[in-house]
């Protein structure tokens, strides 16, 4: 492999993470245009496995954009990223494949409280470049736990 080809891997997956990040902020701070910007033309998500739905970038923000409202504060954490590229004639091709675990505690009260909502699993992302650069043709969330904490004195 050429110092050249080791190069544009190391960009390759500068641009993967850059995206992976810029999609947990896009949720987080509820930019649902953003959202919708980071997937190929026919880009799908499933939170399934997290009581979501299963469908197109559109439908799927349509559906985060209401049901997160509830949430005064979201921070997702994304870590342990596995990427592995698919190649061509030796080379990094144009899709790949991420792996992630995240941690997403989320608050529901005012300002300054703790998070009252927490949940934690695996993402799996399928990636692929086109013009525009690397994007999100598929999202699968895989939630693997979550805990609700109760105000004191609620039923």
């Amino acid at each position: 492999m050429t110092q050249r080809v080791d190069l544009a891997t190391v960009m390759d997956r500068l641009a993967i993470d850059a995206l992976i990040t810029d999609y947990a902020r896009s949720v987080d701070d509820a930019a649902w245009s953003a959202y919708r910007g980071l997937f190929s033309p026919d880009g799908r998500a499933d939170y399934r496995s997290a009581g979501g739905i299963e469908g197109t970038a559109d439908e799927v923000a349509d559906w985060l954009a209401q049901n997160l409202r509830i949430f005064t504060m979201r921070q997702h954490l994304v870590v342990n990223r596995r990427l592995r590229f698919n190649l061509t004639d030796g080379a990094v091709g144009d899709d790949a494949r991420l792996e992630a675990d995240y941690f997403n505690p989320m608050r529901t009260g005012s300002a300054g409280s703790a998070p009252d909502f927490e949940c934690g699993g695996r993402y799996l992302f399928g990636l692929r470049r086109d013009d525009a650069g690397w994007r999100i043709a598929l999202v699968e969330v895989h939630e693997k736990w979550r805990r609700i904490r109760r105000s004191p004195g609620a039923d």
